[in-house]
C-alpha cells in the first residue's frame, strides 16, 4: 500500500513540472540537395499558432510574394494539423499534434506535405517530422490481475505476467518494472521490451497457504522519459493447495508467418505443453488467455484438446501486419494450474492492392501556343502494398504530346512535351497509367480531358487566289455578281471573317477603283454591283477583296477578282455623213453608167463589239431587178447593170444597215440618184473642181436647172477645162483605190493592232479602244476585225460662194443625197 501511494505522488509531481508552453524545436529547415525538399521538425502537443518554420523564406520567396502568389498547402487524405500563413508565409501549427494518433508506433513520424505556389504554378515538398515527447504513461491492461499459485510450487517457479504498454516511442517507451517488496516473490524481465519480451513473477520462497493464503503486490512500470512516467497494476496471488505442477509449453514464444488472404481454416500452429503431474492433474486443455483481445478471438480459433490454432477471419496486411496471441495451457487438477506462451503471427504482404491515382490540381484549358514544359496537372500515386508490391511505375498514354515528371515520392507533374495545334486536335483524352512491381502486376489508370484553347494563328484563306467573274452590261444596281468565301480554321472571334474591297485594286477601265463599281457584303462575302456596267465604258475590272478575322491581332488574306463585262447589243448602227471624196460626190452620164460602177458609199459604225458590231448593208427599196445594188459588208452602192433612159431621170434608194446582235438593231439611209446627160455631166464635173465641197446641209437635196441660166460663157469654158482635168485625175485616183489592197484601215493616223476573227466567228479584243473593219480580197472566207471608230470629223459646212456656179455644178453632176433615219 505504501508503494502505491509513493507511485501516485511521483506521477502528480511529474504533471506539475510539465509547463503549459511547449518549446518548438526546429531541427532542419534547409533544402535537401537531392530533391529540393524542405524539412522541419516540431514536437507533438505544440500549441496552435506555433511557428514551425519560415516556409516562404526557405523557398526563396521575397517579402509579400507568398500572399501574392497564393502559397498554400495541397489538401491531403490525412489532416496535417498545420497551415501556411498567408501574410508571412510561415508554416504554423493549426491544431493539436498527436504523434501517437498520426503515426502510432512508427518511427520516425514524418508527414509529407505538398506546397503549391501559383502564378506560375510550382509545387514544393515539405517533410514535417513530429517528434515524440513523454506524454503517455505506461498502462496495464487491467488494474488488478489475479494469480493462482499452488502451495507446492517450488522456489524458482516462474509465473508469466502481462506487461504494460506505452504509446510513446524510443526512450519514452523503454519500460522498467519494479515490484513492491516481498520475501516470496521477485520480478523477472527478459528481452528488450519488444513483442518477444517476457515478464514473469519468480517464486523465491516456498509458499504456505495456511500462513499467507493471499499475497497482494504492486507492479510498477516506469518509462525512460524525462521526467519519467509510471503505471501500476495490483497482483492478487492466491496460494492453491495440492496440484502443484502447472503445464509447461515447449517454447515460450511461437513465431508464425502467414500470407494475407489465406483461406479460412488454415492451420497456423500446433501448440504443445506437458504436465509432470499424473491423472487428472496432467490432463491439459488449450485456451486463449484471458487477456486476449476481441479482435484475436474473431480472427483465430484454438482446439482445446490438440492445441491447433486455425484462421477464421481474413488476414489483411494493410490493416494489421502482425498479431500477438496469448495462449494458456490449463490442467484439470484442482485447483487447475496453467502454463502460458505467446504466439506471434507475422502477416506476409501479397500484391492484392492496385495502385491509386489522384489528380490534385488541373490547369485547363491549355492554350495552343503554350510553351514546352508547361505543367498541366499535378498527380499523386500510391499503393497500399509494401516492398516491390508497393513500388509503382507511371506513364502517360498516348505518349504525346504530354509526359510525366516525378517531382517527389508518389507525386508527378503532367507536362507539355510537344507543341499543340487546336485546329488539328481541339481536346486530348489523356490516360495516366500506373503499375506496381508485384507478380502478377496490378494496374490502375486515371483519365483526364485536356481541352486546347484557341489563339489567332491562322489567317483567312480564300478558296481561289483569283476569281473570274462574268457580268453582262446594263445589269441592275444591286445585282449579285458572285459569292466569295474565305476559310479560317480558328474558332469564335479568331475565325469570324469579314470581307471588304481593298482600295489597292484598280480596274483597267479608265483607272477607276473597284469600290466605285462593286461592293462586298462584310458577313456573307456576296459581291454585288453598285451601278449598271457599260461595256463601251469598261470591259475588264480587276480588284482585290480582303478577308480579315476578328482575332487580336487580326490576320487577313486577299483574293484577286477579275470582272469581265460581257457586251450586250444595246447600240444601233450610227450612219456617218459622206466624206466628199470622188466615189460619193462624182457623177457620170447616164449613157456611160455601166455595170459595177460605184456611185456612193454608205458609212456606219456600231459602238458595240463582236457580232454586235458586225454590220451588213441591205437594199430595202427598190426591190427586185433595180439598176443599183449595195455591197453586203462594204456599203458601196454600185450599178447592177447599164443604165438607160427607161430607168427614169431619178432613183430613190432606201438602204438598211443592220448588226448581227440578238436581237438585231438597224439604221436606214435614203439615197437620191439623178441621171444626167453626158454633156451636163462633164460640165458638172468642171464645176465641182472649182467648188471642192458643198455644204453638208445640202446633201440629199436635189437642185433644179432653173438656176443655170444665169451662168456666163466665160465661166462655162473655164468650168469645162477644169472639169476635164479633174475628171481625168479622179479616174486615175479611183482606179488606184479600186486596185489597192483592201486591208487598209479606215481610221485616223497612228498605229492600230488588227485582230481578225476565225471563220467560226470567235472574237478577240484589243486592249485599245479602237475598232476597224477589213476585208481580204480573193479569200475563200471573210475574216472580221473590229476596232473602235477613229474617223476624222467631217469638214465644217461652207456657204456657196457663187449661186450661179453652184446651180451649174449640181445640174451637171450625179446628185447623191443621204438621209438618216
Amino acid at each position: 500500500m505504501d508503494g502505491r501511494i509513493h507511485w501516485m505522488g511521483e506521477r502528480c509531481s511529474a504533471e506539475m513540472r510539465w509547463g503549459p508552453v511547449l518549446r518548438v524545436l526546429v531541427l532542419q529547415a534547409a533544402w535537401a540537395l537531392s530533391g529540393g525538399q524542405v524539412r522541419y521538425s516540431v514536437p507533438e502537443e505544440a500549441k496552435a499558432g506555433t511557428v514551425v518554420g519560415r516556409l516562404a523564406q526557405d523557398l526563396g520567396l521575397e517579402a509579400g510574394e507568398a500572399e501574392a502568389r497564393r502559397l498554400r498547402l495541397v489538401a491531403q487524405g490525412r489532416r496535417a494539423s498545420v497551415e501556411v500563413s498567408g501574410a508571412s508565409g510561415a508554416l504554423l501549427v493549426s491544431s493539436r499534434l498527436d504523434r501517437e494518433e498520426l503515426c502510432g508506433k512508427s518511427a520516425p513520424c514524418a508527414l509529407r506535405l505538398e506546397v503549391l505556389l501559383e502564378r506560375p504554378l510550382r509545387v514544393f515538398h515539405v517533410q514535417l517530422e513530429v517528434t515524440d515527447i513523454n506524454d503517455n504513461a505506461p498502462v496495464f491492461r487491467v488494474d488488478e490481475e489475479a494469480l493462482n499459485i499452488a502451495e507446492l510450487s517450488v522456489p524458482g517457479s516462474r509465473f508469466p505476467l502481462e506487461g504494460a504498454s506505452d504509446a510513446d516511442i524510443g526512450a519514452n517507451a523503454q519500460l522498467t518494472y519494479t515490484l513492491s517488496p516481498s520475501e516470496y516473490f521477485s520480478l523477472d524481465h527478459q528481452g528488450n521490451n519488444d513483442q518477444s519480451a517476457s515478464l514473469g513473477l519468480i517464486l523465491t520462497k516456498s509458499l504456505d497457504r495456511e500462513t499467507i493464503p493471499v499475497h497482494r503486490l504492486v507492479l510498477t512500470a516506469t518509462d525512460g522519459g524525462r521526467p519519467s512516467l509510471t503505471g501500476t497494476m495490483e497482483l492478487v496471488i492466491s496460494v492453491l493447495d495440492a496440484n502443484d505442477n502447472a503445464p509447461q509449453f515447449n517454447q515460450s514464444v511461437y513465431k508464425v508467418k502467414a500470407p494475407e488472404g489465406s483461406e479460412l481454416g488454415t492451420l497456423l500452429v500446433t501448440l504443445s505443453a506437458t504436465d509432470p503431474d499424473e491423472g487428472i492433474n496432467s490432463d491439459i486443455m488449450y485456451l486463449f488467455s484471458r487477456r486476449v483481445s476481441t479482435n484475436v478471438k474473431e480472427m483465430f480459433t484454438i482446439n482445446e484438446n490438440k492445441g491447433e490454432i486455425r484462421l477464421q477471419g481474413k488476414l489483411d496486411y494493410e490493416e494489421t501486419d502482425s498479431y500477438e496471441i496469448p495462449v494458456e495451457a490449463r490442467d484439470k487438477g484442482y485447483p487447475p494450474l496453467s502454463g502460458h506462451c505467446k504466439v506471434v503471427l507475422e502477416v506476409l504482404d501479397v500484391n492484392d492492392n492496385a495502385p491509386e491515382v489522384w489528380v490534385t490540381s488541373l490547369s485547363v484549358p491549355v492554350p495552343e501556343d503554350a510553351s514546352l514544359g508547361t505543367v498541366v496537372a499535378l498527380l499523386s500515386v500510391s499503393d497500399r502494398d509494401s516492398g516491390e508490391n508497393g513500388r509503382v511505375r507511371c506513364w502517360v498514354w498516348p505518349a504525346s504530346p504530354f509526359g510525366l515528371e516525378a517531382t517527389f515520392l508518389g507525386s508527378y507533374s503532367l507536362v507539355l512535351r510537344e507543341a499543340l495545334d487546336r485546329e488539328r486536335v481541339s481536346e486530348y483524352e489523356v490516360e495516366v497509367r500506373a503499375e506496381d512491381g508485384g507478380a502478377p502486376a496490378l494496374r490502375a489508370s486515371r483519365g483526364l480531358q485536356v481541352p486546347v484553347s484557341d489563339v489567332n494563328d491562322n489567317a483567312p484563306l480564300f478558296a481561289q487566289a483569283v476569281y473570274t467573274v462574268l457580268a453582262r452590261e446594263n445589269n441592275a444596281a444591286g445585282a449579285e455578281l458572285a459569292r466569295l468565301w474565305a476559310r479560317d480554321p480558328d474558332e469564335a472571334a479568331n475565325g469570324r471573317v469579314s470581307y471588304s474591297v481593298w482600295e489597292g485594286g484598280v480596274g483597267v477601265g479608265g483607272g477607276a477603283a473597284g469600290s466605285s463599281y462593286v461592293s462586298v457584303d462584310a458577313e456573307s462575302g456576296r459581291l454585288w454591283a453598285l451601278q449598271p456596267l457599260d461595256y463601251e465604258e469598261l470591259q475588264v475590272l480587276q480588284f482585290e477583296v480582303r478577308a480579315v478575322d476578328a482575332g487580336e491581332p487580326p490576320l487577313s488574306g486577299n483574293a484577286t477578282v477579275q470582272l469581265f463585262v460581257l457586251d450586250e447589243n444595246d447600240n444601233a448602227p450610227a450612219l456617218l455623213p459622206p466624206a466628199g471624196s470622188a466615189p460619193e460626190a462624182g457623177g457620170v452620164a447616164a449613157a456611160e453608167a455601166s455595170a459595177a460602177l460605184v456611185v456612193a458609199k454608205i458609212r456606219a459604225v456600231d459602238a458595240d463589239s463582236g457580232y454586235n458590231a458586225w454590220l451588213r448593208y441591205e437594199l430595202w427599196e427598190p426591190r427586185g431587178k433595180g439598176p443599183f445594188r449595195v455591197g453586203l459588208y462594204s456599203g458601196e452602192v454600185s450599178t447592177a447593170r447599164a443604165l438607160d433612159e427607161a430607168d427614169g431621170p431619178r432613183q430613190r434608194l432606201l438602204i438598211v444597215v443592220r448588226d448581227h446582235g440578238e436581237p438585231a438593231r438597224s439604221a436606214t439611209a435614203t439615197l437620191s440618184v439623178s441621171l444626167l446627160e453626158p454633156n451636163e455631166a462633164a460640165l458638172a464635173a468642171g464645176s465641182s473642181a472649182a467648188s471642192a465641197a458643198v455644204s453638208r446641209s445640202a446633201a440629199g437635196v436635189e437642185l433644179g436647172p432653173a438656176a443655170a441660166s444665169a451662168a456666163t460663157n466665160v465661166w462655162l469654158v473655164v468650168a469645162i477645162c477644169a472639169v476635164s482635168s479633174l475628171f481625168l485625175l479622179a479616174v486615175v485616183l479611183y482606179g488606184a483605190s479600186r486596185w489597192a489592197p483592201r486591208a487598209a484601215v479606215l481610221s485616223g493616223p497612228g498605229p492600230t493592232t488588227l485582230v481578225c476573227a476565225s471563220e467560226v466567228g470567235s472574237w478577240s479584243y484589243s486592249q485599245r479602244h479602237s475598232r476597224s473593219l477589213c476585208v481580204a480580197d480573193g479569200a475563200a472566207k471573210s475574216d472580221l476585225m473590229v476596232f473602235s471608230p477613229n474617223f476624222p470629223p467631217p469638214p465644217p459646212d461652207s456657204a456657196a460662194e457663187n449661186d450661179t456656179l453652184a446651180s451649174f455644178i449640181f445640174r451637171s453632176f450625179l446628185i447623191v443625197a443621204i438621209h438618216h433615219s
